[in-house]
């Protein structure tokens, strides 16, 4: 893409976190782009704007971005979408200290290249969670696509809802925020301030945001949380690498093949796989059912159709210790 000058172009960054060694990195570069922030009291009209502000914001591909952190940098490329990623080891944190990163564009070159800082949040413990986001934490309706689509470009952060009593399942299942979370979607980038705003305004655990890579703009806005969803097993892979000593209780909907995926992180990664928690979105068909039955590790399986049979679950089978 062309960028002049006077262009100004910024790194937004979306994570910076990792284990007692690893760190993991990731943002994309854009063009900078004004946007008011969201509010409860904006109307349907005021946020097709946002939207259309939101996905007309240009990726910049093939940037070189610098990386500083702990006193050395690392330059690394942003692909065809403007996203970026590094992943470094031996990086021992100094205790009591307050990790940050910097990030800074030093390819193209224009008038102003802003810096972005974001503090590194280093997880450790042996139980975390892992969640899917749409269906499963907010309503989405995934399945139907004229619904998505217009919940997607009508509502915001603030206006968007929660499937009801999330909030109080997942402070049970952290034990209070206690365990870390991390949260792996298949909405893209674009989405991610709204769903950190999202889990802020809910008061839902936050944690590391791991979405879909593959950008979306204006002409492709309603196939936002479709298409291939096998990123997700690519991210939970990730977690899973990162994280040798912990056990997940992972948590989806049945609506978008996330028994599928989590049946295969069972296989994979023998007896890392805690409790599976599977939100039943619509009527399950006696197909299906059946289907879901021969899943490797169905054992593991619990589908709920609400918070409270989940929270009751939790508790039942003595879960959090």
């Amino acid at each position: 893409m062309s960028i002049s000058k006077k262009d100004k172009i910024k790194v937004e960054p979306f994570l910076a976190f990792g284990n007692e060694t690893d760190v993991f990195f990731k943002g994309r570069v854009i063009k900078v782009y004004t946007q008011k922030r969201p509010s409860s009291r904006n109307n349907w009209l005021s946020n097709i704007v946002a939207a259309v502000k939101r996905y007309s914001g240009s990726s910049v591909p093939l940037a070189k971005v610098e990386i500083t952190f702990q006193g050395k940098s690392y330059v690394v490329s942003t692909d065809e979408d403007g996203v970026f990623e590094l992943q470094i080891g031996d990086s021992q944190p100094k205790t009591g200290e307050v990790e940050q990163v910097t990030f800074q564009v030093l390819e193209p070159a224009t008038k102003k290249s802003l810096l972005a800082y974001m503090n590194v949040t280093r997880y450790s413990g042996n139980r975390g969670v892992i969640s899917d986001i749409d269906d499963t934490i907010i309503i989405s309706h995934s399945t139907e696509i004229g619904k998505k689509f217009w919940l997607s470009i009508s509502k915001n952060a603030y206006t968007r809802r929660p499937l009801p009593g999330v909030s109080r399942f997942y402070r049970k299942i952290t034990e209070d925020k206690a365990l870390p979370i991390f949260y792996v979607s298949s909405s893209d980038w674009s989405l991610y301030d709204l769903i950190k705003d999202f889990l802020r305004y809910r008061h839902i655990p936050d944690g590391p945001i791991l979405l879909k890579d593959k950008h979306i703009n204006l002409r492709n806005i309603w196939k936002s949380g479709g298409g291939d969803h096998s990123h997700k097993l690519e991210k939970i892979e990730l977690l899973m690498e990162m994280f040798p000593e912990m056990q997940f209780y992972l948590i989806g909907d049945s609506g978008q093949h996330d028994p599928e995926i989590y049946a295969q992180v069972i296989r994979d990664y023998p007896g890392r796989v805690k409790d599976v928690f599977i939100r039943v979105v619509g009527q399950l068909n006696p197909s299906r059912i059946s289907e879901l039955k021969k899943l490797h590790g169905f054992d593991h399986f619990h589908f709920i159709e609400s918070s409270d049979e989940a929270i009751e679950i939790v508790e039942k089978v003595s879960i959090i210790t």
